[in-house]
């Protein structure tokens, strides 16, 4: 690409690539707080440096442009300087799912053709035991990357640079193997790293820096998640846009108490959950310790990768009073789709109804826009990304070109509402078809969490000679419940149609769900069949 001109300075303008945001905000604001561990403030400046003599240290060690590097390892400082070095060295990193085995591990580092990795101590003999032709370096975190890095020029020596580098982020679906989601970096930012600034128009990097400047409050944003999942990398890349800080969880597991300590030591303003599984423990450890914890920094509640249940916003309601609920639709496919600031005013849905720009349409299955109140496939246009690494056929699939736009259509169902706004009903990849009628288990779960003896639950289609599928509900009941299946029945059929009401509940010790908190719905599948015989 051509490099444009900066109106204001008369010098090249940066490329809008995530590295030159962080590059250029540590130019601008040194000293500023970057991201915030809890044990210790990391500045732009010090950020910024420790990614360059990361990306230093790749590019002597032979790492070629648009290459993949591994991060494998749970939330600390060096995920952070990981991907903002491999995109410094114009590398690409790729996210390892840390509780993945052998197998799983095998097919992600070979599909992704990594040539190094990143790789905590806890994971290397893992790591070691993989037949990886590809794999030249192995990078282990701890004495010998602080040396590395120790050893490495402080001085930022790549150039080349581009809007059109590659950022690949690998995510695990609902079903089927891991798939590396390719984006462009400019595409990236405007869609999905771009809602701390509500969206605003961005016309370089230049001008994300003085508005940062200009800013003498900057807000800290908190996600709750691990860093190799997308909505965590995409909290920190919206902060820094913004030249916002980051709260970085760095535990090695959720805790709910440690996550309220980091809220209240780095004055969190907006905290991120990951769905329920992260909502609820939170929320109920304020109700059980209302005193313990110094929340008045703490605006809002952000929610996004899996929806929060009515009965858990009811609960952070309780436990945060006053506190807006920002929730975001959105996908690895296609950034942030949609958002819904909830007050507590529009009353309980079991599904949840965002506003969306004029980029996202719901389409039939001719692939032309449904009319108001008829379901059909969420898709959105704009800034999507290039495709799926290495699967032209599931690109193909995904990626649509509807009178002459490109598309992203990822799989989830969706209605047009009369006020424009869309209700996202779920996936696709999950519904279930009972008798003809689809069911969609996002909102079965829903009603089941209002129920205030339930305290977390998963709906999968089990096979049935009649319907071929039938609704059934894995329910963990609260401590001490009696509840029984005819409770759970009755509660159901007074909030949804007779033939979503589960016909099966099975009580369990605890739901299945990934390293991300997102529902497991094959090993969910897997336990029901089990269960059932």
């Amino acid at each position: 690409m051509t490099p444009t001109t900066d109106a204001t300075t008369g010098t090249a303008a940066r490329p809008i690539n995530l590295a030159d945001v962080l590059e250029a905000m540590a130019d601008a604001l040194p000293d500023r707080a970057a991201v915030h561990t809890g044990h210790r403030v990391w500045t732009f400046a010090e950020i910024d440096e420790r990614a360059t003599r990361l990306a230093n240290h790749l590019v002597e060690l032979g790492i070629q442009p648009g290459e993949h590097v591994a991060v494998h390892s749970t939330n600390r400082i060096e995920w952070v300087d990981a991907l903002y070095g491999c995109l410094k060295a114009r590398a690409v990193p790729i996210n390892i799912n840390y509780k993945y085995l052998h197998d799983e591990l095998a097919y992600l580092y070979g599909n992704a053709d990594c040539v190094a990795t990143i790789v905590a101590p806890e994971h290397v003999a893992a790591v070691a035991e993989l037949d990886l032709p590809t794999l030249r370096h192995t990078i282990v975190l701890g004495e010998e990357y602080d040396a590395a890095l120790a050893a490495s020029s402080p001085e930022r020596k790549v150039t080349g640079r581009s809007a059109d580098d590659h950022y690949v982020l690998y995510t695990g679906g609902t079903t089927g193997h891991p798939k590396g989601v390719v984006w462009r970096n400019e595409d990236l930012i405007r869609a999905a790293l771009n809602a701390a600034r509500y969206g605003a128009p961005l016309d370089s990097v230049e001008q994300l820096v003085a508005e940062a400047s200009a800013t003498e409050n900057p807000m800290v944003l908190l996600a709750c998640g691990p860093m190799m999942h997308g909505g965590s990398q995409w909290i920190l890349g919206n902060a820094h846009v913004a030249g916002q800080t980051v709260a970085l969880y760095t535990e090695p597991h959720f805790d709910a108490a440690k996550i309220l300590d980091l809220v209240e030591k780095a004055k969190v303003v907006s905290l991120t959950f990951l769905g329920d599984a992260m909502g609820r423990p939170v929320a109920e450890a304020i109700l059980a310790e209302p005193d313990r914890w110094d929340l008045s920094s703490l605006a809002a509640v952000s929610n996004g990768a899996a929806p929060l249940s009515d009965g858990v916003r009811e609960e952070i309601r309780r436990a945060l009073p006053g506190r807006f609920i920002l929730d975001s639709y959105g996908s690895s496919e296609s950034g942030a789709a949609g958002s819904r600031m909830d007050d507590g005013t529009d009353g309980g849905q079991s599904a949840p109804r965002f506003t969306v720009t004029d980029q996202v349409e719901v389409f039939d299955a001719d692939f032309k826009p449904c009319p108001v109140g008829v379901d059909g496939m969420l898709g959105r246009s704009g800034p999507v990304p290039l495709g799926y690494y290495k699967d032209p056929v599931k690109t193909a699939a995904t990626f649509k070109e509807i009178d002459g736009v490109r598309w992203a259509i990822p799989g989830d169902f969706a209605r047009r509402e009369e006020d424009g706004s869309v209700t996202v009903l779920g996936r696709g990849s999950v519904c279930i078809n009972t008798g003809g009628e689809k069911v969609h288990p996002e909102e079965v779960e829903a009603v089941l969490l209002r129920h205030d003896d339930i305290f977390d639950a998963v709906v999968v289609g089990t096979p049935h000679e009649r319907w071929g599928q039938q609704v059934t509900a894995l329910v963990q009941r609260r401590e001490g419940s009696t509840l029984t299946e005819d409770d759970v029945r009755d509660h159901c059929r007074a909030l949804i149609s007779n033939y979503k009401v589960p016909k099966t509940i099975l009580f369990i010790d605890e739901v299945p769900r990934t390293p991300v908190s997102k529902v497991d719905y094959p090993a969910s599948a897997a336990l029901a069949a089990q269960l059932l015989g």
